[in-house]
């Protein structure tokens, strides 16, 4: 009897990934069909039939969701009653409802083209930070500031079997970022800042670094730290249109901000109409202080696309300084460690596009898009996998149904850099 599996051809890489993408952006649009069924069933009262209270509680039941999620599908349904653009870019599988629900949440008449414009070039990520800092620009995030306050708590749970203690904490953005920076510091302090240094982990490290707090606090002394206060500084980003009148972007509710402005030094970062940090102008091999300031207020992290993290980032010089690179905000980037080994050793390169703006190339010369490709990206080269899988019997029971998941005979492939 002959091993059917040993036969069996798998769909290439590339084709799994464009089903994937398509079948998403299927169901991005299944998602606003059903939003708009569910809007036309509360406007019509029918979760009175079933004895509810109002239509989020009957869309959790019947739908089997929590609560907030069915809170969200029900506040969104509504909301795209008045955004068209937004409303038609989500039924065309265009935006996602991550993004969609983040939109929702600040859109208007009068920003909702330019809103869908941003939320079509970028990462969901960046749409919700975004959309967030433009809340928060605007007094009505009074409310979200209060809440959080209201919330803040710390608990403490004892397992005696285990020999372990689990603290939670919750506190508003602001000062979590104060304890979050305490607990750098600490750990820093402890002299085992490089990762390869230690074998513990990240995570017990900063436990360690906690620790290291309380016994310094109980003592009443201070561990001493060879690392400045610079490195520890908490950066938040405010338009001084928001600060002046409440509109505008800011990184926290803008009466968060104010009060922090009270008793507090202020750095004021003075950024172009697209909102990039003006260059230092400084010509060093070592990044001063004030460009890395300017980097991340900038780059927010790795700008590798897709890469979201922001410890162990490196400045890298884009044209090497001892080539001649200037070390300047034009000829830097935030890359992390595992990127930036990438670009150095893995074969990745970065160009500038024709919009002059920075983009990455893999080794074989691909651009490596923002936010994946789009539909527009691919071209047909007669590539069908589904003719293949047909042609061999020993492929029963993977046929790919082509109605189904919507795999088109196209090989993704991108015409130019996508640029952050």
């Amino acid at each position: 009897m002959s091993d059917h599996n040993s036969a069996i051809e798998l769909p290439a890489i590339d084709d799994l990934d464009r089903a994937i993408a398509n079948l998403s952006a299927r169901m991005d649009a299944a998602c606003y069909e059903q939003l708009v069924l569910i809007r036309q069933f509360d406007e019509r009262g029918g979760w009175l039939k079933w004895a509810f209270s109002n239509c989020t509680e009957w869309l959790a039941w019947r739908c089997d969701l929590g609560l907030n999620a069915a809170r969200e599908k029900v506040r969104v349904a509504h909301a795209l009653m008045t955004l068209p653009d937004i409303a038609g870019a989500f039924a065309e599988g265009r935006l996602s409802y991550t993004k969609v629900r983040a939109l929702t949440r600040v859109a208007n008449n009068d920003n909702e083209h330019d809103l869908v414009v941003f939320a079509l070039r970028n990462t969901a990520t960046r749409v919700e930070e975004r959309c967030r800092e433009m809340r928060c620009g605007t007094e009505a995030s009074v409310d979200d500031a209060i809440s959080a306050h209201a919330r803040r708590s710390l608990t403490i749970r004892r397992n005696p079997s285990a020999g372990s203690l689990t603290i939670t904490v919750e506190l508003p953005i602001e000062t979590g970022e104060l304890v979050d920076k305490a607990l750098d510091c600490a750990r820093d302090a402890a002299g085992n800042e490089r990762p390869e240094f230690a074998e513990e982990t990240w995570s017990a490290q900063r436990a360690d670094a906690l620790v290291a707090m309380a016994s310094a606090y109980l003592s009443g002394g201070k561990s001493a730290s060879s690392n400045s206060a610079e490195n520890y500084q908490v950066t938040v980003h405010v338009d001084r249109t928001a600060l002046a009148n409440g509109e505008g972007r800011s990184g926290l509710p803008i009466e968060s901000v104010k009060r922090l402005c009270c008793d507090s030094e202020t750095v004021t970062i003075v950024e172009d109409e697209n909102g990039q940090p003006l260059n230092v102008g400084r010509k060093t091999r070592t990044v001063p202080a004030a460009i890395k300031r300017a980097l991340w207020a900038r780059d927010k992290g790795c700008a590798f696309p897709g890469c979201h993290r922001k410890r162990f980032v490196d400045a890298h010089h884009v044209h090497h300084w001892s080539a001649g690179g200037e070390t300047s905000l034009d000829n830097l980037m935030l890359i992390c460690s595992r990127h930036h080994r990438l670009v150095h050793e893995g074969g990745y390169r970065i160009l500038k596009d024709y919009r002059d703006s920075w983009c990455f190339k893999r080794p074989d010369g691909m651009a490596v898009p923002e936010c994946g490709y789009s539909q527009s990206d691919t071209i047909d080269e007669d590539v069908n996998i589904l003719s293949t899988m047909v042609n061999n019997p020993s492929a029963e029971g993977l046929l790919i149904n082509a109605e189904n998941l919507d795999i088109e005979s196209q090989r993704s492939r991108t015409n130019g850099c996508f640029h952050r």
